[in-house]
């Protein structure tokens, strides 16, 4: 992944933000919403962009463009600067390969405690009933 490339392919729109903040909310348009295509970026190979377009598949639009949206603070550079943020921070997750899991046994000690527990219940449990009177 090379994030200087990335940073170029980059499209950014800036929207007046909502909500409470009087006068600045009317006049400024602090909301950033970014926009990036995995598919046709030069900073990815192949099988980076065939992880990403699956594993951010719900994220992605039907067009496949990954749209991330920032109005948190009320300065536009701040709210571009945590969008770019958080847009490599999703990336990376999507990226990171899963751990493979080992197969493993119980160990033969844990087997008898387990049936030694068992048949501790079982019996408890028996011993609840009637008395046999004969």
């Amino acid at each position: 992944m090379d994030k200087e490339c990335i940073l170029q392919e980059l499209q950014f729109k800036a929207v007046r933000s909502s909500g409470p903040g009087g006068q600045n909310v009317n006049k400024v348009s602090t909301k950033v919403i970014l926009t990036f295509d995995p598919r046709h970026s030069d900073g990815l190979n192949e099988t980076e962009k065939e992880r990403i377009l699956k594993k951010l598949a719900s994220k992605l639009t039907k067009d496949a463009i990954l749209h991330l949206q920032c109005d948190e603070s009320r300065s536009q550079h701040k709210n571009k600067q945590l969008v770019i943020e958080r847009l490599f921070d999703t990336l990376t997750k999507a990226l990171k390969k899963p751990k493979a899991r080992k197969k493993t046994k119980p160990k033969k000690s844990a087997i008898e405690k387990r049936l030694k527990s068992k048949k501790r219940t079982a019996q408890k449990k028996m011993n609840r009933g009637k008395p046999d009177l004969e």
